[in-house]
C-alpha cells in the first residue's frame, strides 16, 4: 500500500465551504502516480503504457480546507493485462472518500491490451490489499 499526504488549498473548496467533489478524483489520480511509476518510472507520457478503463468514487464525509488529507492506495486485483486500484481518503482519521479504478496495461500503437510484465506484476503483488477491509 502507498500512502501520501496533501494539504488542501483554499481553491479546492466550494461555495458550501468544504472540499469540492471534483477535487477528489484529481487527488486520487495524483496518488495513483505511485502505481504508474511501477510501469513508467519517470512518468514520461511518451513512454506511457497504461489506460484508465473505469473509475468510481464514493463520497463518505465532508472534507475541509486547512487540515491534511491522507490518501491510501493499494491493488485489490491483478489480471493478465488489467488490475484494480482501491483508494481511500482520510481527514482527521475519518474516511472521506473511497475510489476504485480499473487500469489496463496497454500498447498505444497497436491499440490493445498487453500482458503485465512479470517483474511489474511481482511488485504490484507486494501492494495487494484486502478490498473488503481496506477503507474500514
Amino acid at each position: 500500500m502507498f500512502t501520501r499526504t496533501l494539504d488542501p488549498t483554499f481553491s479546492d473548496t466550494d461555495a458550501l465551504g468544504h472540499i469540492n467533489n471534483t477535487r477528489i478524483p484529481v487527488w486520487f489520480e495524483f496518488a495513483r502516480n505511485d502505481i504508474c511509476r511501477l510501469f513508467t518510472p519517470d512518468l514520461d507520457p511518451r513512454k506511457w503504457v497504461l489506460i484508465l478503463a473505469r473509475i468510481e468514487v464514493e463520497y463518505r464525509a465532508e472534507l475541509y480546507f486547512n487540515a491534511p488529507v491522507e490518501l491510501r492506495t493499494g491493488v485489490s486485483w491483478i489480471g493478465s493485462s488489467s488490475f484494480t486500484v482501491d483508494q481511500a481518503l482520510y481527514q482527521h482519521d475519518r474516511l472521506g472518500a473511497e475510489g476504485r479504478t480499473v487500469m489496463i496495461h496497454y500498447d498505444h500503437q497497436a491499440k490493445r491490451a498487453r500482458p503485465i510484465p512479470g517483474d511489474v506484476r511481482a511488485v504490484l503483488e507486494t501492494h495487494l490489499i484486502d478490498a473488503a477491509v481496506f477503507a474500514s
